[in-house]
């Protein structure tokens, strides 16, 4: 299969992931770019903050229009992590390529569990500023580290921290993702490598696309069966990507 194909099918997959479930989908990017693709772990830390970062914003206007975001709330919470990420991200060059690959394998693995735990039930926790303002921080030290948006933190901390309804979490995630993601793509300029764009810009166009199928998807499938699945896949990738560390 050509590279070209495969870069459409990856970036569909994960567009569709993003789009429905405002969160985990760039969570496929990395592996996506590292074993399908051919990039360097380090590279694909990088192309991955691109693609997430373009992606995220679409399906945020997506979910924009359909009055789903809590800007101010999301602003906050994002605010916390604009800084970590940042930091994060130009620390990132420094680790060596199986300690990433390994830290990554690790968070599918709970992204994947969290997804598979049930949804919390209403009425959310009383608000916490302390709390949020630690869990945005930390959200913004895996985007900046790892290249992932973080979604699949995100949705449950806007969930239980932050009070807010399933929905407006999904829209909101993605301006956390967005925010963050971009601070750290700041923070990596000039040091991601070889790039690739004739790979990053059809990934990230299908991804796009893939969105807002993604949104539309959301209102035929429960959220439930879609988490479930996508949560099988993403424990399949993390032991995939342990076993080739290891061996």
């Amino acid at each position: 299969m050509s590279t070209l194909i495969l870069a459409l099918v990856a970036g569909a997959v994960i567009g569709l992931a993003l789009g429905a479930l405002g969160g985990g989908g760039s969570v496929l990017a990395v592996p996506a770019l590292i074993y399908l693709l051919d990039f360097s772990p380090s590279s694909a830390t990088t192309a991955s903050l691109i693609i997430v970062t373009m992606t995220s914003a679409t399906a945020l206007y997506a979910h924009a229009r359909n009055g789903n975001v809590a800007w101010r709330t999301g602003s906050l919470f994002a605010a916390a992590g604009v800084l970590p990420a940042f930091l994060a991200g130009a620390a990132s060059s420094r680790i060596p390529a199986a300690v990433l690959t390994t830290a990554f394998a690790v968070i599918a693995a709970l992204a994947a569990l969290r997804m598979l735990r049930p949804a919390a039930s209403e009425p959310p926790e009383r608000v916490r500023p302390a709390k949020a303002a630690g869990v945005g921080a930390g959200l913004g030290t895996v985007t900046g580290f790892l290249g992932v948006g973080g979604g699949f933190l995100a949705v449950p901390a806007l969930v239980g921290v932050l009070g807010l309804r399933m929905k407006q979490a999904v829209g909101t995630s993605l301006l956390v993702i967005t925010v963050n993601s971009l601070a750290a793509l700041t923070a990596r300029t000039g040091t991601g490598g070889d790039l690739r764009w004739e790979v990053i810009a059809p990934f990230t166009g299908a991804a796009i696309l893939g969105a807002w199928d993604g949104k539309r998807l959301a209102t035929k499938i429960t959220a439930g069966t879609l988490q479930r699945i996508f949560a099988c896949v993403l424990l399949g990738v993390a032991a995939f990507m342990l076993v080739d560390v290891i061996a």
